[in-house]
């Protein structure tokens, strides 16, 4: 990921854009499967290549090659094995994307283990170690294998702020409900002025401490570095407490994007076609929306691009992406199994009463 720092007011921000991977005939393909391990403490498990092998020294998530004819999941088991000494019992798809390297390039295929049977052991010579997420950059991970931490960053389900008109009151008291709705909430007001966006964040703030919830930011992102830019100090480092990032539809995605140094910062992009999803991925989106999947109460009469249609256009991306449209707690794994991080959703993921 490249980057270039543009100043606002003073503060230093960043924009991030990735180079675009020419597709290439000649360049031999390998398909890999590997797995997520993680510890009661949120810790997950890397292995080092060990000496004789290639890129020698640098960490990765346990797996190997898929063989001729092989299963997915049965590749991501007998691999473990191999490895580890362990039996899987239950995993499900996290992420699948390619990376490219010089000479060769890697479909990876991700799972996260939920459940697995025997004492973890390395089999191959290789060290191992438990590493938290947030330290997974730091440790020296194959280039191939980064995009994995991303996905590992990110929740199952991104609730969405009402379309409908509510006060801001209301909303302000759903908030504090927040750890039912896991670990982001998309704040989203069509037609809202950025001033009465920022006293909402203001009073989110008390409301979203308890819980351990935080706020993407829908909108422009140049208009709301600005206009948190522009406030006090105490205020800006207090608001920034309960900033996950910015969601912005796809068209705010531009050479005049900012987000904020922070590598913590999430920048989510909506999308709704594959075009959309490129832009996204070359202006260092973390994360993008895709949908409609189904119908849905606000578009009614307008079918959904369907489940085959998104897990086409998300497969093979280096991107997590959250299906979004009709869709409801009950849809997770459906979800998972076409290629999605999770779902975001307007209505169905906020506490009925």
């Amino acid at each position: 990921m490249l980057s270039r720092r543009k100043s606002v007011s003073g503060r230093q921000y960043t924009l991030r854009t990735r180079p675009k991977l020419e597709k290439s005939a000649t360049l031999k393909r390998i398909h890999v499967t590997a797995g997520v391990l993680m510890d009661a403490g949120g810790r997950v498990l890397v292995s080092q290549r060990p000496r004789g092998k290639a890129m020698a020294g640098f960490w990765e998530f346990p797996g190997g090659k898929l063989e001729v004819n092989e299963l997915r999941f049965d590749s991501l088991a007998r691999e473990l094995r191999e490895e580890l000494n362990i039996e899987v019992d239950s995993a499900r798809p996290l992420i699948r994307y390619r990376h490219q390297y010089a000479e060769f390039e890697v479909d990876l295929d991700v799972w996260r283990v939920s459940r697995w049977r025997g004492q973890i052991e390395p089999r191959e010579g290789q060290a191992l170690r438990w590493c938290g997420v947030a330290d997974l950059q730091e440790i020296g991970l194959l280039p191939a294998d980064t995009q994995i931490t991303t996905a590992l960053r990110l929740p199952d389900t991104i609730a969405v702020t009402p379309a409908v008109a509510i006060s801001d009151a209301k909303l302000l008291d759903m908030l504090e409900r927040a750890d039912l709705l896991g670990g982001l909430i998309c704040l989203r007001r069509p037609g809202a002025d950025t001033r009465s966006l920022l006293a909402l964040l203001a009073g989110a703030c008390c409301r979203l401490e308890a819980t351990g919830a935080r706020l993407l930011l829908h909108g422009d992102p140049v208009e709301w570095m600005s206009a948190l830019d522009a406030l006090p100090p105490a205020l800006f480092l207090r608001l920034r407490e309960v900033v996950a990032g910015i969601h912005a539809p796809v068209r705010y995605l531009t050479h005049s994007s900012v987000r904020l140094l922070q590598p913590e910062l999430f920048l989510g992009a909506s999308c709704h076609n594959a075009e959309e999803l490129e832009r996204a991925i070359e202006f260092g989106a973390t994360y993008a929306f895709l949908g409609n999947v189904l119908e849905t109460p606000s578009h009614p009469g307008q079918p959904g691009m369907g489940w085959q249609r998104f897990e086409e256009l998300v497969r093979d991306l280096p991107l997590p992406v959250y299906a979004i449209g009709g869709l409801g707690p009950e849809d997770l794994e459906t979800a998972w199994a076409r290629g999605a991080q999770g779902i975001a959703a307007i209505r169905s993921l906020w506490p009925k009463n």
